[in-house]
């Protein structure tokens, strides 16, 4: 059965009383396929399974969608128990943030002011803080993130390596709709025909990573984003490192539609080097 737990105490019982290794999924709630995957994940590798539900008002711009972001938690439940969670960890801000905002943040250095975070200002030092915060609460072994938030893990990955958080990060493939569309929790804003525009971005990416050549790779996802409000498409390196000298490299792509904004990434496989960036 699955437990509910909503505060510090709570929650510190139930870790003190799991037996075994310890996996945790973190999550905003508005669960999905990809949330699901990445618990079934956890529950293959871990003898526990703690998820957590938290919508993180630190990781939200001031023009950002946190009032609106969706909020169900007992559809939430549900899809936890079905994948045999053993905790939910689903605390409120005040519990999170028990002296207000917090004057001491992870501040996630140069990558985390390119791409996403040159759009989003401040976002991942939010990202990092609740991450840190939420891995020294639950004390796993392993934590699971999905690699659509691709930069998110890699300054995850980052910031346990850097600080020696002793935790094995496990990032885990993109969970995708039939016709291609990365699944989001975001993607329910999206009216019908800018669910259909939406298809642009992973048909982008398919043509970039179809090419070796830096250069080609570039072009030939431009060339499927015609009419659409780009923020970025970017080729990086798999570690997102500026200049990919070849081998294994990271295409990335993030655009509005409508009041809805979506990312999406690839891996790509190089034969050459490539321009930095492109918008």
């Amino acid at each position: 059965m699955t437990a509910v737990v909503r505060t510090r105490e709570e929650l510190a019982q139930a870790r003190a009383a799991a037996q075994g290794s310890v996996a945790v999924v973190m999550t905003m709630g508005a669960l999905h396929e990809g949330h699901a995957t990445l618990l079934r994940e956890a529950r293959k590798h871990a003898d526990v399974v703690l998820a957590t539900i938290f919508v993180n008002p630190l990781q939200f711009g001031p023009n950002e969608d946190l009032a609106r972001y969706p909020r169900t938690f007992d559809a939430d439940v549900a899809v936890c128990a079905a994948e045999g969670v053993d905790v939910i960890f689903a605390p409120t801000p005040e519990v999170m943030y028990p002296y207000g905002q917090p004057q001491v943040t992870v501040h996630p250095g140069p990558l985390g002011e390119v791409l996403e975070g040159a759009v989003r200002p401040g976002h991942f030092a939010g990202v990092l803080t609740v991450v840190g915060k939420l891995l020294l609460l639950t004390r796993p072994d392993l934590a699971f993130f999905g690699e659509k938030d691709y930069q998110q893990l890699t300054l995850i990955k980052a910031m346990v390596h850097d600080l020696e958080l002793g935790v094995e990060i496990v990032g885990v493939p993109t969970v995708r709709e039939a016709d291609g569309l990365a699944l989001s929790s975001r993607n329910r804003y999206l009216s019908e025909a800018e669910r259909r525009a939406a298809l642009a971005l992973s048909r982008a990416l398919r043509a970039g990573a179809a090419e070796r050549d830096p250069g080609a790779v570039l072009a030939a996802a431009r060339a499927e984003l015609t009419g659409l409000d780009v923020d970025y498409l970017a080729l990086r390196g798999a570690d997102l490192s500026e200049d990919p000298a070849g081998g294994e490299a990271r295409l990335l792509v993030a655009a509005r539609l409508g009041t809805t904004r979506l990312i999406d990434n690839l891996p790509v496989h190089l034969d050459g080097t490539t321009e930095k960036e492109t918008a």
